[in-house]
């Protein structure tokens, strides 16, 4: 019997970066029998991988023993925090280049290949995994298959050293018949979080089932916080250098945030980094608050990078 191909992760891989798995997001749940999506979420991931296993795991691909030598003296490399070298028994040491191939590699062998051979066979329905390094979903057509792998999914990880946190992974109701069914109970339709974006369930202009992202508001007021903490330490440098930077950092926004139907949020952001410049500039005049007709003047010298969309539709994704 022939194995399956598990699937291929996106992340850290040419070609497969964040925006190709929100793209299969939309394909998968539109144009398959979704019904229900289990988030997983892995307590500490990169510091609790056992490293034994790895390198059990490491050995199947690669022969060589100057190359697995290298590779363990990488893992058992400590870091230095406030002076000191600390070491740790477990984890691939994050921030060393290697660290998110071998993260990769560590989930390919406890979820990629095990759902894909040994779970998927045995559920009544379809199901799909989608995972960027560590974080992942697994969408399934069947409620009674997404609970058996819950249970099953906490077991596995455990044989490796890992844990689900148990508040952030949850099994939601989500696909073409999911908002109906809320509907019915009187409750609104459930939504799940990706790669920084919440992914509801929605209607096309032309009334077809789609689905519909925004920024997670906890990643839209990190971003906010940080530009805020940049104006009041950069306040009094001149006013093109601060609207360069601050372009620069409204661009790197757009770039991973400017997905269709996320304009709602791309607006929110661009208004607060608008007012957010604003309360910066106040505070260098003395005492002598920053009017917004003052302010819009500077604005039109030195315009603010307006929202702007910078990913287009994929096929599949507005069925």
């Amino acid at each position: 019997m022939q194995l399956r191909r598990p699937t291929r992760p996106y992340g850290f891989r040419p070609g497969r970066g964040a925006h190709q798995a929100l793209d299969q997001v939309g394909r998968v749940v539109c144009t398959r029998p979704t019904g229900w999506i289990l988030e997983i979420d892995i307590t500490a991931y990169f510091d609790t991988i056992v490293r034994e296993q790895l390198m059990e795991m490491i050995e199947k691909r690669v022969s060589d023993d100057s190359v697995l030598r290298l590779i363990r003296k990488w893992i058992q490399v400590g870091v230095i925090e406030e002076g000191r070298l600390l070491m740790s028994e477990t984890g691939t040491g994050q921030g060393q280049p290697i660290s998110p191939l071998l993260a990769n590699a560590y989930l390919h062998y406890v979820l990629d290949e095990w759902f894909e051979e040994v779970v998927k066979p045995r559920l009544k329905g379809e199901a799909h995994e989608i995972r960027f390094a560590d974080d992942a979903i697994l969408c399934f057509e069947h409620k009674e298959d997404a609970e058996k792998v819950k249970e099953a999914l906490s077991k596995r990880f455990g044989k490796f050293g890992l844990a689900l946190h148990p508040e952030k992974t949850r099994l939601v109701e989500f696909g073409r018949y999911a908002a109906r069914n809320a509907k019915k109970q009187g409750k609104k339709p459930q939504t799940f979080d990706f790669l920084g974006f919440t992914h509801m369930c929605a209607r096309s202009r032309k009334g077809k089932f789609t689905v519909h992202v925004k920024t997670i508001g906890k990643r839209l007021r990190r971003g906010l916080k940080a530009i805020a903490e940049w104006c009041q330490q950069h306040r009094h440098e001149p006013v093109d250098a601060q609207q360069k930077t601050l372009n620069a950092k409204l661009r790197g926004h757009y770039q991973y945030y400017g997905r269709p139907t996320n304009c709602r949020s791309l607006r929110q952001f661009y208004r607060s980094v608008r007012r957010i410049w604003k309360q910066g500039l106040s505070r260098r005049t003395r005492g002598r608050w920053l009017t917004w007709e003052r302010y819009d003047k500077i604005l039109r010298q030195h315009p603010l990078l307006l929202p702007r969309i910078m990913h287009s539709w994929r096929t599949g994704s507005t069925a």
